[in-house]
């Protein structure tokens, strides 16, 4: 396929800049055997992560010509060859060196949600649960933890609103939340520490999910439904207030 020319970020922060390599195309390459290449030909000291090469750690996320992507899961034959091919560190989270971003933010994130509580055993000691009910949350565990959805809301990515928690913690809240066993209410988490009512459902994160998953109509609209419905829908306040009064008079 012949030579083709790349511009790879160096360096850290506002210091940074792109420094042009050339790399050798053959057939069947992606963009993370590029980069091992230019590792190896001409940046020993060039900084990557990476791990299993085959879409499924999401180490390797990065800015393809400005767009997030897996390198390891972007073919080489599918960007145009004719022009240099630039690489860039994901711009939402705090740059480190080269390619490398902190995402330690998200684990914090991660230690807010609470973890499934399911309820008591049937009689017989074991669990039931109806087969469309696990269906539908299947997607949701496809979730890689590549952060490109992190990276690419524009919430998060340009208004860099802190309470706002990003469509991948959204789909660890829904698979909790629709599953079947759990028994926690999790409308009032969303709302307060989650900021759920900051998404307004652009889709930009399902477009860029390498797993496919449907984020924004199978995850986040449901649930933004739910704390409409719990929160601001005035019959339900009506209801609930209605129901609240009459177990105080018993």
């Amino acid at each position: 396929m012949g030579e083709t020319l790349f511009q790879v970020y160096r360096g850290k922060g506002a210091k940074g800049e792109l420094r042009e390599y050339p790399v050798e195309v053959s057939e069947g390459m992606v963009v993370l055997d590029a980069v091992h290449q230019i590792q190896a030909r001409h940046a020993n000291d060039l900084a990557v992560r990476w791990n299993c090469k085959a879409g499924k750690c999401g180490s390797c996320s990065a800015e393809v010509n400005g767009k997030p992507k897996l390198m390891c899961m972007t073919r080489m034959d599918e960007l145009p060859l004719d022009e240099p091919v630039r690489i860039e560190p994901m711009k939402r989270f705090p740059h480190m060196r080269d390619l490398v971003t902190d995402v330690s933010w998200n684990y914090e994130i991660n230690e807010r949600v609470r973890p499934l509580t399911p309820k008591p055993r049937e009689s017989d000691g074991t669990y039931r649960m109806q087969q469309e009910d696990i269906d539908r949350i299947q997607e949701f565990h496809k979730c890689i933890e590549c952060f490109l959805c992190q990276n690419v809301c524009h919430v998060m990515r340009d208004q860099q609103i802190q309470e706002f928690a990003g469509p991948r913690f959204l789909i660890r809240i829904a698979s909790l939340a629709m599953h079947p066993l759990d028994t926690l209410n999790r409308l009032k988490d969303l709302k307060d520490i989650f900021g759920i009512g900051f998404c307004n459902i652009t889709k930009c994160c399902t477009e860029v999910c390498p797993e496919h998953i449907r984020i924004t109509d199978n995850g986040i609209i449901p649930l933004k439904e739910r704390v409409a419905g719990a929160f601001y829908d005035p019959l339900a306040w009506i209801w609930r207030s209605l129901t609240a009064s009459s177990k105080k008079s018993e």
